[in-house]
């Protein structure tokens, strides 16, 4: 199956979903090539950058399932490097 990297671009506001979005990303921790957050402590919001090389369908399912958390919201942006899949 062929895989793209992409990035997930994630606003926490709700400190309470934290610890469902963390489980989320432990789930599909085996496509996470790396992440960054950051505090912004005086705005009441942290910023997540998840890097990935993943199925399609597995960036989309993992970008939706974010985006459904109550005050978090995720973007994804997709690169032009696909790897092939073995046949």
């Amino acid at each position: 199956m062929e895989t793209r990297v992409a990035l997930i671009g994630i606003i926490v506001t709700q400190e309470s979903s934290v610890a469902a979005l963390n489980e989320l990303l432990h789930q599909y921790g085996h496509y996470i090539i790396g992440r960054m957050g950051l505090p912004y402590r005086e705005k009441g919001v942290n910023i997540i950058s998840v890097v990935l090389d993943a199925p399609q369908d597995a960036i989309s399912a993992l970008s939706g399932k974010i985006g459904r958390l109550e005050g978090v919201s995720a973007k994804t942006q997709y690169s032009h490097v696909i790897t092939p899949g073995e046949n």
